[in-house]
């Protein structure tokens, strides 16, 4: 490991954890001010920011990123409003530090308090997204944290843009710069000695490929909040509206094809009446289906689906699709090829949503909407520093209450244990 990253990084993990201590008592009212500054900066800042993105989507291009890759990396007008607004959003949540999780009265008469407090020190680790700069930035100050943010080399100068402007506002609203640190050195290394950082990191957040939430969760020694894949599925039942099938089917592939909720593999009843309309409506929006045997015999454009497609994670204009004869069939396709992110099941039968949203173990299961909503700010969260799909401590799109744990307080009145 480079000495060099192995210093920068204990060094700013030795401020963040100052700041941290700073930023976990702030008020619910300097935390808003200095997010809704943030935004004022970042408002002002847009040509630079635009000026930094231009500068990495040239080098993205020259080094062969995927279209999809680009799009992810792509910052406009319009996108860089959305980062802001983002953050104008999670300044205005509820603070969730100092919030009363529960309340009782044991019969000695302590009062025993489950109260929500921040994690403390969060480490995120991404690729791509510059939005994750302001989003990780936001969420991480709002529910009291100090972040160290390492971001991919293909996003680098648009992140610095995003994070000078970031700091700018929280530092004009009184709470230190070193709440939200930026790493400075695009080293490897210095992402080993984030994932080292034992008793200085809290809890380390990756967003981005396979690859780089693999070596997280293998090499970290700080717990992780994290998902692997976003294997979502789109499952049309029998008994589903023919039109509603078609729009939600198209719009869950092909509105980002890049992003973790888009879905990856269609699911179609056999007894579902139109599944040619539904299989040529994909095909006429730019889409390769790679379809089993049955379904193949619907289009002469589909492509043959392999076994390997079934587990595959795309994100591009390619979907599987498999035809299954009714709602358990599906919910054991999605046991065995998914990954536990987002399913979402189309029908007017209450029953089989019904069974399906009980029968499916994801993080998010959806009944008659698009698997693309599978977003923080869509959940009404502001923003999200991710899709978590563990089973300890958050689920889902993880914003504030994700970013808390909790203490107990137990208030007495001269109590003594016999």
């Amino acid at each position: 490991m480079s000495e060099d990253a192995t210093q920068i990084v204990a060094a700013m993990t030795a401020k963040a954890r100052a700041a941290a201590r700073i930023v976990a008592r702030a008020s619910d009212a300097k935390k808003a001010d200095a997010l809704l500054a943030a935004a004022k900066a970042l408002r002002a800042a847009a040509p630079t920011i635009l000026n930094a993105n231009a500068v990495d989507m040239e080098a993205g291009a020259a080094n062969g990123l995927s279209a999809a890759m680009l799009d992810r990396l792509k910052l406009d007008d319009s996108r860089i409003e959305g980062i802001t607004s983002a953050v104008e959003q999670v300044a205005h949540l509820a603070d969730p530090v100092g919030q009363v999780i529960d309340r009782s009265e044991r019969p000695n008469g302590l009062v025993m308090e489950r109260v929500r407090v921040p994690v403390g020190v969060l480490a995120i680790i991404y690729e791509s997204r510059p939005n994750v700069t302001a989003d990780a930035a936001a969420l991480g100050l709002r529910s009291g944290n100090a972040v160290i943010l390492r971001g991919g080399s293909e996003a680098v100068h648009s992140n610095r843009a995003i994070h000078a402007a970031m700091v700018e506002g929280i530092v004009k609203a009184g709470l230190p710069a070193d709440a939200v640190q930026l790493v400075p050195t695009q080293d490897r290394a210095a992402v080993g000695a984030l994932l080292k950082a034992q008793g200085q990191i809290d809890m380390v957040i990756p967003r981005g490929g396979k690859s780089l939430v693999a070596r997280v969760q293998d090499e970290a020694r700080v717990p992780v909040l994290a998902h692997l894949d976003g294997i979502c599925h789109t499952y049309i039942h029998a008994k589903a509206d023919p039109a509603m099938a078609e729009a939600i089917a198209v719009n869950a592939k092909m509105r980002r094809t890049g992003i973790c909720g888009s879905t990856e593999t269609l699911l179609i009843d056999q007894d579902y009446p139109e599944p040619a309309r539904l299989i040529g409506a994909l095909l006429d929006a730019g889409c390769e289906v790679r379809a089993d045997d049955m379904l193949m015999e619907l289009d002469a454009r589909t492509v043959p689906a392999e076994e390997a497609d079934w587990g595959t994670e795309y994100l591009d204009a390619v979907v599987s699709a498999k035809m299954v004869s009714g709602v358990d069939e599906a919910i054991e396709h999605i046991a065995r090829y998914g990954s536990q992110h987002t399913e979402s099941i189309i029908t007017n039968d209450d029953t089989a949503a019904a069974d399906f949203l009980s029968g499916v173990d994801s993080a998010i299961v959806m009944h008659n909407a698009s698997t693309q909503y599978a977003d923080g700010g869509e959940f009404g969260l502001g923003a999200e520093i991710g899709i978590a799909t563990g089973r300890l401590h958050a689920r889902g799109p993880v914003a504030l209450e994700g970013l808390t744990t909790y203490k107990w307080l137990v208030h007495g009145s001269g109590q003594t244990r016999p």
